[in-house]
């Protein structure tokens, strides 16, 4: 084995040397002939300028090898007495050259040209950092010249295409967008565009582009359009066919102008037609809508009725006719007051059931504080208390008195069940129903935000104020055709209704909703709910431009280890996939930001993104947070450490019910990363003060499973930590909260605090606070005065042969997937300004989008600069507002 190193080690020595020996050879055997000693190049005796270096006439280009065929490399010098190849950092063997020699007769000069082979099999037992690769090296007298490195690839076109052509039903006049990925291949494939198995020439065509990325975009369509496409893929391997796309320009119907009205008929009416051919429908257009024929009276009131002018009829038949009216309304008055009658008996029988109907304070065990007997019921207000109520303390009365949970039972009406039924204490919880006054849906819901603070002066403040979980949040505004935004405070989800997208005179009442109880989307398989329910309404309502909803999410977002779905409910209460946000679509378009997903639509209803992971790297965000309250033993102190999905709204909920229990927010809440692994979450408390405080053995430390915290309910997970306090004089804490996953992240909450309310430092829930007004109208509303909108949008709508337009707009706000929902809009550019303000709806960062346009090269103005004179009163009052 020693043997068969050294020789291939002195094989490899060979070739390495072998051009340096031939080298030593050829300048030996010069010197022999000149008759030297010391070998010396005489520089008299070549017929070129002293000292000249070589010079390469040609130098090896790059090649691809095509099947199994070698390709040769070649190279050209003057002067140069020697010329070998080097590839990958090795010399070639001198045999493997071929080599020529002339004279070049305009200088003199001696010219050396040299070529090589390289197979196939070469390159591919190559493995190294870059591609194989070869340079010429070339001597003279005065020293050495390299060439340029010439890269050696085995060339190879793939069968199948990354992205077909989908076949598409546009109207006519609207734009064409067909996308088409070649396949992979060595070199890079051509692509040419095929109509009806004949080429597009696009320069011939100023409708047509083929340039964007191998798209072919034709900005209005004709009906000569419609045909079959293919795209074609070819290198200097082989050609490539993709699916054919079938493309229909359909024309919908429109309807002549009405013609002349008809000869009035015998029975006084006459007619007129119009015909749906202005024009008619075609390739499956739209038919007319609306009436093709109208009738009407032509005789003014005065037609002949049994050959007698209208006039001239008795009154006979009216009078008759005032009889009958009088008596119907007669007797549906005595049926109505019948039902009456029956109802409000059936409907005092029933409330027997209750065992006692209290209108006044007597039947409350004389506590006179809560209700007055003088005051008259509200009938469109009503509460019932399904649960038993302890009023036998006078302390409780003024609890009750004092509590704002009862403030406004002044106007309601209260059921008390019967005292077997308080006696039993069949409800654990009082239950409270609420009627909404008539009117629109639902006005003043933002009130819903406020929480009831309970007080600790006794053990049954807990029962009295305790209320049933809330299972939405609401918000509500009227929007018009200026539009506006509606946001839901400290969740994270708004809603910009653009300008235009309500017609005018038109205004609509406009909800938005989060569902805070369990979630109605149950999750199949391995996936998961990564964002709250958000419903947003009426149904019914149209828009004319899409809106933007903005739902908050909890995925560390990566195309790797997530697939992402937008979801809607249906009427019948199933959840159907509306679309991955990676997806082509020309319905909704879904821009996907680390926190949020701007989603852009054109009907409402109830939706969600649901995530399910590639990988065990897919990670969801948990925010992770600290309370802390006194318990009701004066030396205890609770901690509990929460771990919930990173969304604003899921925060709010934690918060509201911290509220509610009297705690606080010890420490500014972290992130932490939880990973798709199957491993388990623990929480644990370290660093307690030795002689200060003491935790009960064996709870330090408490383990979550992963399927907890992976795919739980909407409820907050969180755990609990008694502490206990060894002497009433300590009122400071200090500790740490460990949270780990098991071979994943972790993070440390640090707590330092007083556990007197006086002395603790208030720590601020909300880094950022939503608008005080959820809803905003108008251009207050908006980040971009409404002028300067309508210059953008004048502008870059219109295609330009420098591909100056909306897609390079849309590319410079990195807007670079799913063009084509863009170029099915009558105005591309409006739609990604709508998408820009969802974005920038807390920054409104304007000098980011005119450095954008001003990169584009279109405006040359910032819009922070713009002067006030040149925006209308409107803008101009609504830019001083915002810095502009």
């Amino acid at each position: 084995m020693g043997r068969a190193a050294a020789a291939r080690g002195g094989a490899g020595g060979a070739r390495r040397w072998l051009p340096w020996l031939g080298l030593c050879f050829w300048a030996a055997g010069a010197a022999a002939a000149r008759g030297t000693d010391n070998g010396e190049v005489l520089p008299e005796s070549i017929p070129s300028a002293p000292g000249t270096l070589p010079h390469f006439i040609e130098e090896p280009g790059d090649a691809y090898i095509i099947k199994s065929n070698p390709i040769a490399l070649r190279c050209k010098a003057r002067p140069a007495m020697q010329i070998f190849f080097k590839c990958n950092g090795e010399w070639v063997h001198q045999n493997e050259h071929v080599s020529e020699e002339s004279l070049d007769e305009s200088s003199g000069l001696k010219v050396r040209e040299v070529f090589i082979n390289v197979t196939r099999q070469q390159v591919e037992d190559f493995h190294g950092p870059e591609d194989y690769w070869c340079q010429c090296v070339a001597w003279s007298h005065l020293g050495t010249s390299k060439s340029r490195k010439a890269s050696v690839r085995i060339a190879y076109l793939r069968k199948n295409f990354e992205q077909d052509p989908q076949g598409r039903e546009v109207p006519i006049e609207g734009m064409i967008v067909l996308h088409c990925r070649p396949p992979e291949g060595v070199p890079a494939a051509e692509v040419e565009w095929l109509k009806n198995e004949e080429p597009i020439d696009s320069e011939q065509d100023e409708n047509i582009d083929t340039r964007a990325d191998h798209n072919l975009i034709i900005r209005q369509a004709r009906l000569s359009d419609s045909g079959n496409y293919t795209c074609m893929a070819a290198n200097i391997v082989a050609k490539r066919r993709s699916l054919s796309a079938t493309v229909v320009v359909y024309v919908d119907g429109s309807w002549e102008v009405w013609g002349e009205w008809s000869v009035c008929s015998p029975e006084c009416e006459h007619l007129r037609i119009r015909e749906c051919t202005a024009p008619a429908p075609r390739n499956g257009g739209k038919f007319c809508e609306g009436l093709s024929q109208e009738s009407e009276n032509c005789t003014d009131g005065l037609c002949i009725l049994d050959k007698k002018p209208l006039h001239e009829i008795k009154p006979q038949s009216i009078e008759n006719a005032s009889d009958i009216a009088l008596y119907s309304g007669l007797g549906a008055a005595v049926v109505a007051v019948t039902v009456l009658v029956v109802g409000i008996t059936l409907y005092r029988r029933s409330q027997s059931d209750y065992g006692v109907d209290v209108i006044d304070s007597s039947a409350l065990t004389g506590n006179s504080l809560l209700l007055n007997s003088s005051m008259q019921p509200d009938l469109t207000v009503s509460r019932t208390y399904s649960g038993p109520i302890c009023l036998q303390d006078p302390l409780d009365k003024e609890l009750m008195t004092e509590s704002s949970l009862f403030n406004p039972l002044s106007d309601i009406k209260v059921k008390v069940q019967s005292s077997f039924m308080v006696s039993l204490g069949v409800s654990e919880r009082a239950e409270y129903h609420g009627k909404n006054h008539s009117g629109t849906f639902p006005h003043g819901n933002n009130r819903s935000f406020t929480t009831v603070h309970p007080r600790s002066k006794t053990p049954y403040i807990q029962n009295l104020s305790s209320l049933p979980t809330r299972t939405e949040l609401r918000t509500t505004g009227v929007f018009g055709h200026l539009g506006g935004r509606l946001v839901m405070p400290n969740t994270g989800v708004s809603l910009l209704i653009p300008h235009g997208a309500i017609l005018e005179e038109n205004s609509w009442e406009i909800y938005m909703s989060i569902n805070q109880g369990e979630p109605s989307l149950q999750s199949d398989g391995s996936e998961v709910l990564l964002s709250p329910e958000v419903t947003c309404g009426p149904p019914d309502m149209t828009v004319t431009t899409p809106f933007a909803l903005t739902i908050p999410h909890c995925a560390d977002v990566s195309s790797e280890h997530w697939n992402i779905h937008l979801k809607k409910r249906t009427q019948q209460g199933k959840w159907e996939e509306v679309m991955s946000v990676e997806d082509e679509s020309t319905s909704c378009y879904c821009l996907l930001d680390p926190f949020a997903c701007h989603v852009l639509l054109d009907s409402f209803g109830t939706y969600a993104l649901t995530g399910e992971p590639i990988t065990d790297c897919a990670v969801k965000q948990l925010k992770v947070a600290v309370f802390g309250c006194m318990s009701c033993n004066s030396l205890d102190y609770n901690l509990r450490v929460y771990c919930v999905d990173n969304t604003p709204c899921a925060f709010q909920e934690v918060v509201s019910d911290e509220r509610h229990q009297g705690g606080q927010l010890l420490e500014e809440p972290k992130l932490l990363h939880f990973k798709g692994n199957t491993f388990s979450l623990q929480i644990s408390v370290l660093d307690i003060p030795p002689f200060l405080w003491r935790i009960k053995p064996f709870t330090a430390c408490q383990e979550v499973p992963f399927s907890r915290v992976w795919c739980g309910n909407r409820q907050p997970l969180h755990c609990a930590f008694s502490l206990e306090r060894y002497t009433p004089t300590t009122t400071q804490l200090s500790c740490k909260i460990c949270i780990r996953q098991l071979k994943g992240h972790e993070q440390i909450l640090q707590v330092q605090t007083s556990i007197l309310e006086n002395e603790r430092e208030t720590i601020t829930f909300f880094a950022q606070e939503d608008s005080t007004f959820p809803a905003q109208t108008g251009p207050k509303a908006f980040k971009i005065p409404y002028s300067i909108r309508q210059r953008i949008c004048a502008t870059f709508d219109t295609p330009n042969a420098k591909g100056k337009d909306w897609q390079m707009l849309a590319q410079k706000n990195s807007i670079n997937r799913n063009l084509s929902y863009f170029a099915t809009q009558s105005s591309p550019s409006a739609v990604i300004l709508n998408l820009w303000e969802a974005r920038h709806q807390h920054d409104g960062d304007l000098d980011s989008l005119a450095c954008a346009l001003e990169e584009i090269g279109r405006t040359h103005t910032k819009l922070s600069n713009i002067k006030e004179s040149q925006l209308d009163e409107a803008d101009f009052s609504y830019s001083r507002q915002n810095g502009l």
